[in-house]
């Protein structure tokens, strides 16, 4: 058996429909940092849970987030995005907040977009040309790796290219994937797959481009069910489709430095290079199906190296906008 990750409180606390519930309250003295799904505190994630669905663990939100199913007629965060702002949830300090410290969550992507850098290596070197310290220090972590597996003559050309849903699978000991949600008119969800998520676990992050709440987002957010807004009024659009896209690929492309990739764009193609930028597909719990993820802010550090930012799924609209919000979601039940 399988179940979906679902968002939010335990299935008392919810009604028997999905529920659009504000993303954070007002939050004062820092920046904004990426979304992340995180794995519930207090139960462990693994693809046998007794959820009914074939083959993998579902992940649903619940309180603290602002999802709509990409198929959903009802509860639609468009152009009406103030639909969003169900229930407010007083948070008196922000280190009350998190499931999981930022230093865990840095930790983390750190890890796996190191190994997702490592897996691709040979495709890298453009790049790693102009910055050779880093590249040596990669080299060292290639040497390493390999005399681990026991392998000889290492030559970066010929290793072994795993695909993205691997790496995650070497690197945090659990696969996600999109598949139709076991909920019901869900549309779209996000299951694990394979493997074994721990509680506070890092599972998923929400990608999509940033918007402050005095920037224009009217033509994109209609008929959007993609648009997460926060308390504050910052919004993500996670569309992967129509002007959303565009959008995002210009903004990407704007940023980006000669070769440096400032943020990852391939979360609006099939073929996703960061496995966890699958968030915006995280369906809210409901009465049958309980939450096993919430969401946490994590603020992209100045010091995150440039090579890994590709990796990034985020992008902000305005240019003169630092680009610190990256949306993770962890697992807590």
């Amino acid at each position: 058996m399988r179940g979906e990750f679902v968002p939010g409180k335990p299935p008392a606390m919810e009604t028997n429909r999905p529920r659009l519930q504000s993303a954070r309250p007002k939050r004062s003295g820092s920046a904004r940092g990426p979304l992340i799904l995180s794995a519930a505190a207090d139960r462990h994630l693994i693809p046998s849970d007794p959820i009914p669905s074939p083959g993998c663990v579902e992940v649903n939100a619940g309180i603290g987030f602002s999802l709509a199913s990409p198929k959903s007629t009802s509860y639609k965060c468009g152009s009406a995005v103030s639909l969003c702002l169900r229930t407010i949830r007083y948070v008196p300090e922000k280190s009350k907040d998190k499931i999981i410290s930022d230093e865990d969550v840095l930790e983390t992507l750190l890890k796996i977009f190191k190994a997702l850098f490592i897996n691709n290596f040979s495709r890298q070197m453009d790049f790693l040309a102009l910055l050779p310290e880093v590249k040596s220090e990669y080299l060292k972590l290639l040497t390493i790796q390999y005399k681990r597996s026991k392998t000889t003559g290492y030559n970066h050309q010929s290793q072994n290219i795993f695909n993205p849903e691997e790496v995650l699978f070497n690197t945090l000991g659990f696969s996600i994937t999109r598949d139709r949600s076991s909920l019901i008119s869900a549309g779209t969800g996000v299951f694990v797959t394979k493997g074994f998520v721990p509680k506070g676990a890092v599972v998923s992050m929400y990608p999509g481009t940033v918007y402050q709440k005095y920037e224009p987002i009217f033509f994109q957010s209609i008929g959007n069910p993609f648009i997460f807004r926060c308390i504050d009024g910052v919004l993500i659009d996670g569309n992967d489709k129509g002007i959303s896209k565009a959008v995002y690929r210009s903004c990407s492309k704007r940023d980006q430095l000669g070769p440096f990739q400032m943020s990852d764009i391939t979360w609006l193609t099939p073929a996703v290079q960061n496995p966890l930028a699958i968030g915006q597909y995280v369906n809210n719990c409901s009465h049958n199906k309980a939450a096993n993820v919430c969401y946490q802010e994590f603020d992209v550090p100045e010091y995150f190296p440039i090579e890994l930012k590709q990796y990034l799924p985020n992008i902000t609209y305005s240019h003169d906008m630092p680009m610190v919000l990256c949306r993770t979601a962890q697992r807590m039940m």
